[in-house]
């Protein structure tokens, strides 16, 4: 079986040492190249030919910004960042990484005597394995079907006979990137609550969130625990709890185990959301690796909601999606943009009376 080939850029020898300990604990993966300069890592790229990259943010001479621009523009490769956890001045350039073609982020390794650093290699591994697998395309260049989204929507409509009273959405990796797709257009005046489950590194989430607040206008924040969630809000459950709806339509937020491996659980929040709002519910699934949210987005279909999935030529990874299409759960496969597009279409549709989706 062919090895997956890892570049590591890093500015610290002792960062480069650890992160070369911990893909060491897989024999599929092999570090052909580990380097503190970005600018010799682009060099060597040819050379080399890795099929993962993992990169720093800050690096002297050329930072990781710069470097992920200019590999999504030269020979584009998967990307992942492995930084410290976000700082509030480094919120926006870590993630403008994604947004320039990286795919994924993952805390830097605090030393090889951290009592988390197997459980840590294990993850980085995983996101590794996940990543080789990634078919990565050169940024910036708009695909034609793009430029006929809006015509087709126009001509296109399935009307729905109950009113919408809640989005819920569920992403893993390549979320991020989606999300700010579908986010940064939408109207401030957003008729409904949306719930949504992004899976991401611990450490990450608050800067994930402080990003997309800069770029959308709608309110993004963590669920707390009680509250009723309100029209025009975007709500992230606390990091380490599950988010679900409870009875009387507030928020439950628990620390309870992972649910099917996962927590927060994209299935669990779905399934709360299809008990609570029946056919008055949307559920979106997004790119993504495993089936988390399949049995949920089920749920939603079977109360009678709405069910959408990314379509597999947008996605990054089109594990969920594929889940819960093979279940039978989704009634429309979409692409980002027509998603963005459905949902603003929500802010025309009389909520008392019926609502107009793609």
């Amino acid at each position: 079986m062919k090895k997956i080939k890892v570049l590591l850029i890093d500015d610290s020898q002792i960062a480069l040492s650890a992160l070369k300990r911990m893909l060491a604990y897989d024999p599929d993966i092999e570090v052909v190249g580990a380097v503190t300069s970005a600018v010799e890592a682009l060099a060597l790229i040819p050379r080399l030919s890795p099929d993962v990259i993992c990169t720093d943010l800050h690096m002297p001479g050329m930072d990781g910004l710069t470097f992920t621009k200019t590999v999504m523009e030269r020979f584009p490769l998967p990307i992942l960042v492995i930084s410290i956890s976000v700082q509030e001045h480094d919120t926006h350039n870590i993630f403008e990484l994604l947004d320039c073609g990286a795919i994924d982020v993952f805390p830097k390794p605090k030393g090889v005597l951290d009592s988390d650093f197997e459980k840590q290699a294990h993850e980085l591994t995983a996101k590794v394995k996940i990543l080789s697998g990634v078919v990565t395309f050169t940024r910036h260049k708009r695909r034609p079907q793009e430029d006929k989204t809006s015509e087709r929507l126009q001509h296109t409509a399935v009307e729905h006979s109950s009113p919408i009273r809640m989005v819920a959405i569920g992403a893993s990796t390549g979320g991020p990137q989606v999300l700010h797709t579908i986010f940064k257009d939408m109207p401030p005046d957003f008729p409904v609550p949306i719930l949504c489950v992004q899976h991401i590194s611990e450490g990450f989430l608050d800067g994930f969130i402080s990003w997309l607040a800069q770029e959308c206008v709608l309110k993004i924040s963590k669920a707390c625990h009680g509250e009723s969630p309100r029209p025009g809000n975007i709500y992230f459950p606390q990091e380490g709890y599950q988010l679900e709806i409870d009875n009387a339509g507030r928020f439950l937020c628990t620390n309870r185990a992972n649910y099917e491996g996962h927590c927060p659980s994209v299935t669990l929040t779905f399934r709360s959301v299809a008990q609570y709002c029946g056919k008055g519910s949307v559920g979106i699934i997004l790119t993504g690796m495993g089936r988390d949210g399949a049995d949920g987005i089920l749920d939603i279909s079977r109360a009678g909601g709405v069910t959408i999935a990314q379509n597999e030529e947008s996605c990054v990874v089109f594990g969920m999606p594929r889940q819960a299409v093979e279940l039978g759960a989704i009634r429309c496969v979409l692409s980002v943009e027509e998603i963005a597009a459905v949902l603003q279409r929500l802010r025309f549709t009389d909520c008392r009376k019926r609502a107009l989706l793609l």
